[in-house]
């Protein structure tokens, strides 16, 4: 893969000098942020003209949202630069000779799906062996998926890889399904065969999701830095962050509007996750937790679930607040392979966040800050200036100021922070790729799609409300998986 950076910038292949320089690179920027803040702000100041209108409320309202989760996610980008600037504290990464890594992949097991399972499985069995040296990969089907006798060839390939096949009469206590049906019966099964140790760890992957030498050697120095840590310090749970290489992306337009999703990595969840209690939520692969916090956790969440992910870190922080962490080390997707897909992949996450966010047996001192960002996501189309003016327009009124002049200062924060999730989202994804380089025009290319970005975006979120509204059967849709 692309690089070999490890939490605190120690490069492994020291003698690849074009990887370890390409990785030092990463640093997040802090002037993509500072300047156009500076800019959007003398100019909203400027253009400021006082207006009480319910338009002008709607404006506060809307722009006035983002800012908890903005002012999050500043911080933390800016503890990775903290961090990084302490790296002669960190303990060198080394393998992981006394804990054992099992590697859980699920999939549904569909001929379209399949070439994206092959690459992520063969690049656990090629990178993580040198770092974990007691391990196993876990490939979670379904009894009876099109493509099994086509996973069963792949486990034939190395020792190191298991086939869990999920019965088809297999149900939980609960009556959970979907994705989470199947992690609970990995659980269970990790319970039967006795392996629901804290010397066990596992760590959670989607099946269009590989792994590098980085990711492998960041994961491995997590691990046994909570071998030194001291009872008031150890950790359980810990997230690294997903990018998405060029080579994997079927669309320019979708690999450009997942710039996003590193960026939110290195930002929100870097701050939640990062600093110990997981309230925003986390995604379900690079996700690595302890096998004896899982067993107690389990995945028997309901049959409404369908962001498993989530829920676990949200019962997580009421269980063990203060006991997750970061790692500086990267895993490697693919975008949607068009607009339909992404749009039908974001409807899925909000139709379960926004349930999510009104589950009552999640107590609310845990989901009001995923309230607040799913709901600014779902509005994340009101936010944007272009769509204002052009309400403005449509009802006859062009003062397009909210009602107090302070709130064009919190809009000019969050629109900045968009602009550096973008501009530092694609970086990072451009660093994952086999160049390393983002193209000259990329950048500009990205900024300008934003209103685009914004929409679609936009568009799954609503539909994914509306679903909610309309209390229709939750579906957990996959949508198809390039190579």
């Amino acid at each position: 893969m692309a690089s070999t950076l490890v939490d605190g910038g120690v490069p492994h292949s020291r003698h690849n000098a074009k990887l370890a320089k390409r990785t030092s690179a990463w640093k997040p920027g802090i002037l993509p942020f500072l300047i156009p803040l500076v800019l959007l702000t003398l100019f909203s100041l400027w253009s400021y003209t006082p207006s009480d209108s319910p338009l002008a409320w709607l404006i506060t309202i809307c722009w006035a949202l983002p800012v908890p989760g903005v002012l999050v996610s500043v911080q933390g980008f800016l503890l990775i630069r903290r961090r990084l600037r302490k790296a002669h504290l960190m303990i060198p990464p080394a393998p992981v000779e006394e804990d054992f890594m099992i590697v859980l992949v699920p999939t549904i097991g569909r001929h379209d799906t399949y070439p994206a399972l092959e690459r992520s499985v063969l690049s656990y069995v090629e990178h993580l062996p040198e770092w974990f040296p007691y391990m196993r990969v876990d490939v979670l089907t379904e009894e009876g998926c099109e493509a099994a006798e086509r996973i069963d060839a792949l486990a034939a390939t190395s020792p190191l890889i298991r086939v869990v096949t999920v019965p088809k009469a297999y149900e939980t206590e609960n009556g959970t399904r979907f994705k989470a049906r199947a992690n609970n019966y990995a659980h269970e099964l990790r319970i039967e065969e006795g392996e629901a140790l804290d010397y066990v760890w596992v760590l959670h992957m989607d099946d269009d999701t590989g792994v590098g030498p980085d990711t492998a050697a960041s994961l491995a120095q997590f691990i046994n830095r909570q071998r030194r840590a001291t009872p008031e310090e150890v950790k359980h749970m810990a997230q690294g962050i997903l990018t998405y290489p060029r080579e994997n992306a079927v669309s320019m337009l979708t690999w450009f509007a997942d710039a996003i999703r590193p960026a939110d990595d290195i930002a929100r969840f870097r701050a939640f996750t990062g600093l110990g209690t997981p309230a925003a939520g986390v995604h379900g692969e690079l996700l690595v937790i302890r096998a004896s916090i899982e067993a107690e956790i389990g995945w028997d969440f309901g049959p409404k679930e369908i962001v498993e992910d989530a829920r676990l870190a949200l019962t997580f922080c009421r269980l063990y607040p203060g006991r997750s962490d970061w790692f500086n080390g990267r895993c490697y997707g693919a975008s949607p392979v068009n607009t339909k897909d992404f749009i039908k992949q974001r409807e899925r996450w909000a139709w379960g966040l926004v349930a999510l966010c009104f589950n009552r047996k999640v107590p609310l001192r845990y989901r009001w800050f995923l309230t607040i960002c799913v709901t600014s996501w779902i509005l994340g189309p009101l936010q944007h200036v272009g769509t204002i003016v052009f309400v403005a327009w449509f009802i006859g009124d062009m003062n397009t100021s909210p009602v107090t002049q302070s709130v064009v200062i919190l809009w000019s924060i969050s629109f900045a922070y968009v602009i550096w999730a973008y501009w530092e989202g694609l970086r990072l994804n451009a660093i994952a790729s086999v160049n390393g380089k983002r193209k000259w025009w990329e950048p500009m290319a990205v900024l300008v799609l934003l209103p685009y970005f914004s929409l679609i975006e936009g568009m799954g979120g609503i539909k994914g409300l509306w679903k909610f509204i309309r209390r229709e059967e939750n579906k957990f849709v996959v949508i198809a998986k390039p190579a």
